[in-house]
């Protein structure tokens, strides 16, 4: 399935300048096409969907601290509010509730979804609990140094922010995993 992603413009690197009018194609888990939107949607427009979104897309947040944020900290389920509240427990308040694999596990989940909807898109380990191992491996994150160029043949993993910094959208693999509201 061919997409495009149609944007105000396209960062190719994180410390890039943005280019109005451009768009990406996305054939699968990967970056098919970057340029401009007419061109791309000339090109590929009759077998792709497109998708609009309000932003710059760019390659995402690298989130270098990731180790620490999910294996340092529990992440309460919303049903847990009333009795832990909403923010991350971290110290004495995660020591007290006796951390087993499965709530890592469930935890992780919860801090990878925060982190996705930041437009991370790359976090740095190890990860030394199996169970936030496995969390951020399903999430689509990847434990790398830092967030890849987009460039043809690139894993399509990037997110749309808008002028003001917040996340529209973040895609891991072709997958879209965060959509704002």
């Amino acid at each position: 399935m061919l997409t495009i992603h149609r944007v105000h413009a396209v960062r190719r690197a994180a410390d890039g300048a943005p280019v109005p009018g451009h768009a990406v194609v996305v054939s699968g888990d990967r970056i098919e096409a970057i340029g401009p939107y007419e061109e791309l949607y000339e090109r590929y427009g009759e077998r792709a969907r497109v998708r609009e979104w309000d932003g710059v897309l760019t390659p995402g947040r690298h989130e270098p601290d990731g180790a620490a944020l999910l294996e340092t900290a529990y992440y309460p389920d919303p049903q847990e509010a009333d009795d832990l509240g909403t923010a991350p427990l971290t110290g004495d308040a995660l020591t007290a509730l006796g951390m087993t694999g499965t709530r890592w596990g469930q935890s992780a989940r919860r801090g990878t979804q925060r982190l996705l909807a930041t437009g991370t898109t790359s976090v740095s380990g190890p990860f030394a609990h199996p169970a936030v191992r496995t969390a951020v491996a399903r999430s689509g994150l990847r434990d790398r140094p830092g967030p890849q160029p987009l460039a043809p043949g690139a894993h399509a993993d990037f997110a749309v922010l808008t002028e003001d910094g917040r996340c529209v959208v973040t895609v891991l693999g072709g997958r879209l995993v965060y959509r704002g509201r």
